[in-house]
């Protein structure tokens, strides 16, 4: 029990931590504005609790892979959205 609190509490601070890298890609004003509105839906989506951590996570690792692979991403950005896949990928159920 001790353990699945933990494991929670570390899946909850990998979101917050995905969210925050998120949130600087959609406001940076490099950004193209087509990258900051697909992130921004996927922030509101993140922030759903309508479904479990690992869902959301699992849902927008999927809608990020989509999202890097657009040629018109600066290379910074894809590194960043790489952070965050990353950080939802350390996600357990």
């Amino acid at each position: 029990m001790v353990l699945k609190m933990a494991d929670n509490k570390q899946n909850k601070e990998s979101m917050r931590e995905a969210i925050e890298t998120l949130n600087q890609i959609a406001t940076n004003h490099s950004t193209p504005k087509t990258i900051k509105k697909s992130i921004s839906d996927l922030i509101v989506e993140l922030n759903n609790e309508e479904y479990s951590l690992s869902v959301r996570a699992s849902n927008t690792i999927s809608l990020l892979d989509d999202i890097t692979q657009d040629p018109n991403m600066p290379s910074y950005v894809r590194t960043q959205l790489w952070q965050a896949v990353s950080k939802l990928e350390s996600i357990r159920e």
